[in-house]
């Protein structure tokens, strides 16, 4: 073990007993690089984060020049500033009408912190209602909707009146009532490996809140900016969420989320009481700069129109006796190999041929694929092979 890997592990907070321990020199597009000048194809892309490939040009040029102006300036929502109006405004233009408002924060987690405050808000009630199997975030409110219980016991007590239904099962959804505030729902569960909302779950769904005035959340942090091949996950629904959480790719790998919903909705923070939601680096002129560059290029460089070609070339090519179902939708796909063990060897041994893969959360039979939006179809082809190298 190296020097380097010894301080690493001692004096950085660790999450797990067996890191990967790559020593990451440099990234670049659809590549990172070790310190023996190594290059690992990257089929993760910082889990789904660094939607537009590392380093990407127009990303970096425009956080360099914003850099050069100023950074941290002001809490959020006191100063106007430049990088923070302008991504409100361009979402706005991208989004429907009742999505119009934008509160911008530092991470997804802290994007559902602030979608369960509003939707408490606005119509006064407490009960929240998530599904089972759902990931939504490690902080305390966002850890009282997981739909896992392994990862919540030992931090209990989290937030009072939080149900759980079961994913796509329609007889759960009697449990919403005039005594909910909100639902939380993930279009595609992003933990136990991407699984979809069917069409009826969310139609019932939306009935039950119509019915009883309860607000409907959307947790799009891994499916936003184009990752399922629409910019959002939800236009593949014929439903639109009350509140939007984005994240992850939005910042083509820098870091910054957003709640969204009406300016009605969002308007009822300023008051009873004022300052109801605060945040000091949310909005964060660097990673606003960075999401504003990152969603317009992928409007101006047809990226989404690519993807669902990109994707039927990994479900070409990712034929194995091993592999027994492909699941997901874009570039957001899980194989499933039904065996632990052999999941986990073949990501080792993938990483040891140059390609990076990764795990689920809540999954540990399945294998993520989530590469940058922008990867070639030749690096998908050159992964593939490797993959399918390793399985045999």
């Amino acid at each position: 073990m190296t020097d380097i890997t010894n301080i690493y592990k001692k004096y950085q907070a660790q999450t797990f007993p067996s890191p990967s321990l790559l020593h990451v020199k440099s990234a670049s597009g659809s590549y990172i690089k070790d310190y023996d000048d190594k290059e690992y194809l990257d089929f993760v892309a910082g889990v789904s984060a660094c939607s537009i490939g590392h380093c990407n040009k127009q990303v970096t040029t425009a956080v360099k020049n914003q850099i050069n102006k100023y950074s941290h300036v002001m809490v959020y929502g006191e100063y106007i500033q430049d990088p923070q109006y302008k991504l409100a405004k361009l979402l706005a233009d991208n989004l429907p009408e009742s999505l119009s408002t934008s509160y911008f924060t530092n991470s997804g987690a802290e994007a559902i912190e602030g979608a369960i405050k509003l939707a408490k808000r606005i119509n006064k009630r407490s009960e929240i209602i998530y599904c089972k199997d759902s990931y939504h975030g490690s902080t305390h409110g966002a850890l009282s909707v997981m739909g896992n219980e392994e990862y919540k016991s030992n931090y209990r007590p989290l937030i009072p009146d939080c149900k759980q239904i079961i994913y796509n099962k329609l007889e759960s959804l009697e449990k919403i009532t005039d005594k909910t505030s909100a639902v939380i729902v993930e279009t595609i569960q992003g933990a136990s490996g991407f699984i979809e909302a069917s069409q009826d779950f969310l139609n019932q769904l939306k009935k039950k809140c119509i019915v009883n005035n309860v607000l409907i959340i959307f947790d799009e942090i891994q499916t936003c900016f184009g990752r399922t091949g629409k910019l959002f996950g939800f236009e593949h629904t014929k439903i639109v969420p009350d509140i939007l959480c984005i994240a992850k790719g939005m910042g083509g790998g820098y870091p910054i989320g957003a709640f969204i919903s009406s300016w009605e909705n969002m308007n009822k923070l300023t008051h009873n009481p004022k300052l109801g939601h605060i945040t000091t680096f949310g909005g964060h002129p660097i990673g606003c700069t960075a999401s504003y560059a990152t969603l317009n290029y992928i409007l101006n460089n047809n990226i989404i129109d690519s993807i669902n070609e990109k994707e039927e070339l990994f479900r070409k090519l990712l034929v194995h006796k091993k592999i027994k179902s492909i699941s997901g939708k874009g570039l957001m796909l899980s194989l499933d190999l039904h065996d632990s063990i052999e999941t986990i060897r073949v990501v080792e041994s993938c990483m040891k041929d140059g390609l990076l893969l990764f795990y689920f959360l809540f999954n540990d039979s399945s294998v993520r694929i989530t590469p940058p939006l922008t990867i070639t179809n030749k690096e998908i082809e050159k992964g593939c092979k490797i993959l399918l190298k390793n399985l045999d």
